[in-house]
Formats: C-alpha cells, structure tokens, sequence
C-alpha cells in the first residue's frame, strides 16, 4: 500500500472561510474526508502549520524512506522560504508541489518558487483538485 502525506503551509487551515473567491468553500478537512475516501487503497496523512520551522522539520522526517511521496502545498512560504526549498532538495522522498490557485495569475512575486526547482512536478490552478493530481502522479 502506499503511503502519501499531504503538507499545508500558512493560512490553509483557513480554507472555506478565506477568499472563498480564490479557495472555495469547502475546509481542507471536508476535502481531506473525501481523498481519504477516494483513494482507500492509499495510506494518506495530513499536516498543516503555519510555522515555517514546523514544516521543515516535517519535511525532514517524510523525506527517508517513510512515505513514497509528498504532496506539498508551501502556501506563501512557496515564494520567500530558501529553507522549505533547501529541505526539499535535502530529502530523498520526491516531492510534488501544489497550489489551489493559479499563481501565475496573481500578484508577481507569486510567481517565483523556492520548492519548483527541487520538486518532482508542479501542479497549479485546478482548486483542490490539485492536490488529487498530486496524488495521482505517485499511483
């Protein structure tokens, strides 16, 4: 069986109350019930902070060996963290990146990422349905 983590960066546990023009109105736990559901030949976990540091260290210990692979939504911490990107590249467990909007459709300085480089894809725009592709690449 495979084994899946999900990781949420800043503000995504915010999701169905905050800009539900860009994120929609669903939370990420209404929406993690039904991947979970989904996919239930997949061991699919879920972490969400909004401290950089956190997510590092999360990063650290799924990156050997304990999970075929990372969905990573890095959130705005995409676009200023060196250290998420650098710990992507630390790690052995492929990574692949997901944003729910579009960022090259937003603010400029949205479209620069410290984790594309080291991730094995990108997927962005598709609503929460970018993380499904994520998980769909490591099946």
């Amino acid at each position: 069986m495979k084994k899946l983590i999900i990781i949420n960066g800043p503000n995504l546990n915010l999701l169905g109350k905050r800009e539900t023009n860009i994120y929609g109105s669903l939370t990420f736990n209404e929406f993690f019930d039904t991947i979970q559901e989904k996919y239930k030949n997949v061991n699919i976990e879920y972490f969400q902070s909004n401290i950089e540091g956190e997510i590092i260290n999360r990063l650290h210990e799924a990156g050997y060996g304990a999970y075929d692979g990372i969905v990573l939504n890095a959130a705005a911490y995409t676009h200023t963290s060196v250290g998420i990107g650098d710990a992507v590249k630390a790690i052995e467990t492929p990574v692949v990146e997901v944003h729910i909007s579009n960022t090259f459709d937003r603010e400029e300085f949205r479209h620069v990422s410290y984790v594309s480089p080291n991730a094995k894809g990108v997927i962005v725009g598709f609503g929460l349905q970018s993380y499904e592709l994520g998980i769909q690449s490591f099946l």
